[in-house]
């Protein structure tokens, strides 16, 4: 009679199954490695894709109003430039990645004139998605030419393909090496100069300087060389600036006509968007900044910007914008203003537009 010998099947069996989990487990981690490996691919690709695939228009409207307080300019008002922002910025996302902009030589220049209204021209035009400003004044013609213009373009904002890269120096229309050097930058930028009544002009920047330095003469004493024969003194720099013709000519001896652009500061206090429709057609931009955006402060009396995107309320310019002129003599603003007539008429024969000052 055969025998059988039960072999112990409980070693045997332990093996199968540990093999079998091992299996289990080792496809587990290869599945769970290639779902993350996939997904993280995917989700880079969505980012990437929702920032290049944006229409540019989008892109810029997300800086309707873009401020951060640098240096005060020459009109005493707090420059601005691009560092932090209020509202989400143009140049990255939230996570860091260039959108494509760069850093570019200005292709258009506010040169002056001091006091005549820059500010508030750069303000307005900053409402524009198309163009990128920077808000302080570099000085770099007249002040830090030598520094080169691989550090003027450092100081420009980025900017996307097809916006306009700007930047405002009043200082640069009276400065007499000016030209030759913005000449040797581009012989294609173009040139915008706020103009305003010269006499008026005059005492906006003396009331200024008094604000500051309070103890200095009197402007009635300052403006004249010999106050009992009238003579005025022509180089006292309130007055000098406002010899728009003979700075002009300096200008048109490096540029043509067509690529400087006069702006009245009277006409962007009256009328801010007749004024900034005719800048933006000087820039070959649609004209989008119009009527809607501004409101007249009667308190000021000065124009103010309706309501910025992102923001809560209307925004005026600075407390420097609209104060009181220091009280001057009438007599001495009568011969100032006889003083200044020749000047203006030969700078509206050059110009070929009539300003109507008295």
């Amino acid at each position: 009679m055969a025998t059988f010998h039960h072999s112990n099947p409980t070693d045997r069996d332990i093996r199968r199954v540990l093999q079998k989990l091992i299996i289990i487990l080792s496809s587990g981690i290869i599945c769970v490695s290639l779902f993350y490996f996939f997904t993280g691919c995917c989700e880079s690709d969505l980012t990437e894709n929702s920032v290049s695939d944006r229409p540019a228009s989008d892109d810029r409207n997300l800086t309707f109003y873009n401020y951060v307080v640098t240096v005060q300019d020459e009109d005493g008002y707090p420059g601005t430039g691009e560092g932090s922002t209020l509202t989400p910025g143009l140049e990255t996302d939230n996570t860091g990645k260039d959108w494509k902009a760069t850093r570019r030589l200005p292709q258009a220049l506010i040169i002056g004139v001091k006091k005549g209204g820059t500010r508030a021209l750069l303000e307005f035009l900053r409402l524009h998605p198309d163009i990128r400003a920077l808000g302080s004044e570099p000085h770099f013609f007249d002040r830090h030419y030598a520094r080169g213009l691989h550090w003027y373009r450092s100081m420009m904002p980025k900017a996307l393909d097809g916006q306009v890269v700007m930047e405002k120096t009043p200082r640069y229309f009276v400065t007499v090496e000016t030209p030759g050097r913005v000449h040797s930058m581009s012989r294609d930028v173009k040139l915008i100069v706020v103009v305003r009544d010269p006499v008026t002009r005059a005492i906006s920047d003396y009331t200024q300087i008094i604000s500051k330095t309070p103890h200095i003469p009197a402007f009635e004493t300052l403006a004249f060389k010999n106050r009992t024969n009238g003579e005025i003194d022509s180089l006292w720099s309130p007055l000098w600036i406002g010899l728009y013709a003979q700075h002009l000519e300096r200008w048109l001896a490096w540029f043509p006509r067509a690529q400087i652009h006069l702006v009245s500061g009277e006409g962007l206090i009256s009328d801010p968007a007749g004024e900034l429709g005719k800048v933006q057609d000087f820039l070959g931009l649609q004209r989008i900044v119009t009527d809607k955006h501004f409101y007249f402060n009667k308190t000021k009396g000065f124009p103010c910007l309706k309501k910025p995107e992102g923001s809560s309320k209307p925004h005026c310019l600075g407390k420097t914008k609209g104060r009181t002129h220091a009280p001057i003599d009438p007599e001495v603003i009568r011969r100032l203003r006889e003083f200044y007539r020749p000047h203006n008429q030969r700078f509206y024969q050059m110009a070929g537009q009539d300003f109507g000052w008295q």
